[in-house]
């Protein structure tokens, strides 16, 4: 992997429902989110590591919240909205990049796990700032304009199994 230096300080920010659905519906699994911490870090100094999660209610979903702050994250909860009509709606894009255009300061590279093009933009404004952003998701399930926009893309589609839960 190019360009890892032992003193970059990093910053990981985790889409979980992105990352959630992609191994749901290509491999019929789940991530292992410790997995996911370990590769985004590599060697280097690890400042923040951020999980955004939608709640829910569903069996489980504060076992598996606390689970991810064990490993290390910083768990953002966002309840989900359901509207008139029974659409429901909860997403993470506009906080996920507050985050991280504020975290920038302090960080050399952010690793961002999504695959969602929506944040093509963030990308470019990321590494306006100096940051070096990589970018970690299933590469089958991830937008062209988020692979080429990041400074280094991980497919994790290469990899499969080493992101996976064991089952």
């Amino acid at each position: 992997m190019a360009e890892i230096h032992k003193d970059q300080k990093v910053g990981v920010f985790v889409d979980v429902q992105n990352m959630y659905y992609s191994a749901k519906n290509l491999y019929q699994s789940k991530v292992d989110f410790k997995k996911v911490l370990d590769a985004a870090v590599v060697d280097r100094k690890l400042l923040r590591a951020s999980a955004y999660v939608i709640k829910a209610d569903t069996p489980d979903e504060n076992n598996f919240f606390e689970a991810l702050r064990k490993i290390g994250y910083e768990v953002k909860i966002k309840e989900l909205k359901e509207f008139y009509g029974g659409q429901k709606k909860g997403d993470w894009d506009l906080g996920m990049t507050v985050d991280m255009v504020q975290q920038a300061k302090k960080l050399d590279t952010v690793v961002l796990v999504t695959g969602d093009g929506d944040f093509a933009v963030l990308v470019d404004h990321l590494k306006s700032m100096g940051c070096r952003v990589e970018v970690m998701s299933f590469g089958k399930s991830s937008a062209k304009e988020i692979r080429e926009a990041a400074d280094n893309f991980i497919d994790m589609d290469e990899n499969h199994e080493k992101y996976l839960v064991n089952k």
